[in-house]
């Protein structure tokens, strides 16, 4: 931070409209900014392309496949993602919607020589990779969703089963932790090589589902036990700064009991420096922030039941723009999360498991994607979130490591309000804001500012605006 800083926004009820409609009045509203009061740091916002999802954006036309990408990762006229999660692959082919293995042979025993493969495209995620980091991302999470099938008790990649090795899990073959965490590293050498350097690394996904497609179990006393052997393994390989993730659990209740597992077994600082508690929220909602040292991160959530629809708006439906800037705004203040991720950017069918509908030759964007570029595009890794008291409106607060302070302000009432900003501390500032709602994607928006340093705005009926404020 370069300044302290208290912020006020004043929201005051708008005249009448001169519509018969009647209209519904936002009250009086302040929301004090305060930069003295910090809270989490914030790592960024992103998505995964894993299961094949990749290849949609590989196998567009170029000049649509170039449109994309600029929506997902440009910084100004896209949603200027900052964090791409990479499946680890575990199918023996990359037939469907799989991901290959890069060791497709057992190699008889857990101390015999494996035989890694690579093909350089790992299902389409090398390409969106190296993209990613030509357009200045610098934080990439590779996820296993599980182990190699001869390294399991089930002999299957398919329909849970465990780690052979890991507590009350036996196996004839052995125990294959120090093999898998072998595995992980010689993986993330493979992206190190094309220019792509892993910063987190993930071992299991939502553990306690035996999904029939790639999925592997734990407990948090066995994650301990695993990563016990993969942080050193890690540091021996001058792998140090890789943080290891743990557990990408079904549902924020879940995660706190693999949590405490993790702890009584002494592996949480095994994390490392830059380890992260992950969590999904798809059997269980945000809750109170996590009782851990480290930071956390919502890695994986969307509506795989509804069908698709781009409205932002309409009858406040879980896939539907507003309801995700709702959900992002809860994880950052309520829960503290230092990153949000979507599931998929990309996918073909009829649901809103994706935030772009992709075909083979063009695409179409939701509203949840404009929902993310509000806070993505202008709260950028290393931002600090600030306290950001008051009623009305969701709004927060965050600033980024070049002193700029960013407010998204949600409005989710049936009228406009009028805020009117007043703040001290800061001497030649200018402000710009940025609206979605119904009818606007990214918008530039008027925000005046006054000789005396005031600054006015109007947050729109069921609306996001985010004011940016720089020196």
């Amino acid at each position: 931070m370069h300044f302290p800083l208290l912020l006020t926004f004043t929201a005051l009820p708008l005249l009448a409209s001169s519509t018969p409609e009647p209209r519904l009045y936002s009250r009086a509203t302040t929301i004090t900014i305060d930069t003295s009061k910090t809270y989490q740091e914030i790592d960024g916002f992103g998505f995964s392309e894993a299961f094949q999802r990749a290849n949609l954006i590989v196998n567009l036309p170029a000049p649509k496949q170039k449109s994309l990408l600029d929506l997902l990762f440009n910084t100004t006229s896209g949603a200027g993602f900052s964090i791409l999660r990479i499946g680890i692959g575990s199918s023996l082919t990359s037939d469907k919607d799989f991901m290959n293995t890069i060791e497709p042979k057992s190699p008889g025993s857990p101390s015999a020589t494996p035989t890694y493969v690579w093909d350089g495209k790992d299902s389409g995620q090398v390409f969106v990779a190296q993209q990613a980091v030509s357009y200045g991302v610098k934080t990439f999470y590779g996820n296993a969703w599980s182990a190699p099938a001869f390294m399991k008790t089930n002999d299957n990649e398919n329909n849970g089963g465990y780690l052979c090795g890991v507590s009350g899990e036996t196996c004839k073959s052995g125990d294959w932790r120090q093999a898998f965490a072998d595995y992980l590293i010689q993986w993330s050498k493979y992206y190190a090589g094309i220019g792509v350097n892993i910063t987190h690394l993930g071992f299991l996904n939502e553990p306690e589902n035996a999904a029939s497609y790639a999925s592997m179990l734990s407990n948090g006393q066995q994650a301990a036990d695993f990563v016990k052997i993969l942080r050193p393994a890690l540091d021996a390989a001058n792998m140090s700064s890789v943080g290891i993730t743990c557990c990408d659990s079904e549902g924020w209740g879940t995660q706190g009991s693999l949590l405490a597992g993790l702890k009584s077994a002494g592996a949480e600082s095994l994390l490392g420096t830059n380890g992260l508690i992950t969590s999904h929220t798809y059997t269980g909602a945000l809750g109170a922030p996590f009782a851990t040292t480290h930071k956390t991160w919502q890695t994986e959530y969307s509506d795989l039941d509804g069908a698709w629809t781009t409205a932002w708006y309409s009858s406040g439906g879980a896939g539907e723009g507003m309801t995700w800037a709702s959900q992002i705004h809860t994880a950052l203040t309520s829960s503290n999360c230092s990153a949000y991720l979507y599931w998929v950017a990309t996918q073909g069918g009829n649901t809103n498991e994706k935030m772009v509908l992709v075909d083979a030759t063009s695409y179409t964007v939701s509203k949840r994607l404009w929902a993310f570029a509000q806070y993505s595009r202008y709260i950028r890794p290393g931002a600090i979130r600030v306290a950001a008291t008051g009623s009305g409106l969701q709004c927060s607060a965050f600033v980024n490591l070049d002193g700029s302070l960013v407010v998204p302000c949600l409005n989710t009432g049936t009228g406009a309000v009028s805020a009117s900003l007043g703040f001290k501390g800061i001497n030649g500032t200018s402000v710009t804001a940025w609206v979605t709602s119904n009818t606007q994607e990214m918008v530039s928006q008027a925000a005046n500012l006054g000789s005396d340093g005031s600054v006015s705005g109007s947050v729109g009926a069921r609306s996001l605006v985010t004011f940016v404020l720089t020196k």
